[in-house]
């Protein structure tokens, strides 16, 4: 699980303007672990790219690591102002 949350951490950081205010919560459900990417309002652009392709390749590579759980990894893109 920490090496999901540190590889998340590691891609996005770098992209936005705002690397102080970006956050990762984890949360299991049944059938997932739900990673919530928090970042500031003026830095989701920047995270979801022209037509989705930064959020596509970052959930792309984040899919791709084997975890040691059964359960299927999902990563949720939020703004600051968005409560979850």
């Amino acid at each position: 699980m920490t090496d999901v949350k540190d590889l998340v951490l590691t891609i996005v950081r770098p992209l936005v303007s705002q690397p102080e205010n970006v956050h990762l919560e984890v949360a299991e459900g049944d059938q997932f672990m739900e990673y919530n990417l928090i970042v500031a309002p003026e830095d989701i652009g920047r995270i979801i790219g022209k037509q989705g392709r930064v959020a596509r390749s970052i959930r792309t590579i984040v899919y791709s690591v084997r975890t040691t759980e059964p359960k299927k990894v999902r990563l949720n893109i939020l703004d600051g102002n968005q409560n979850t």
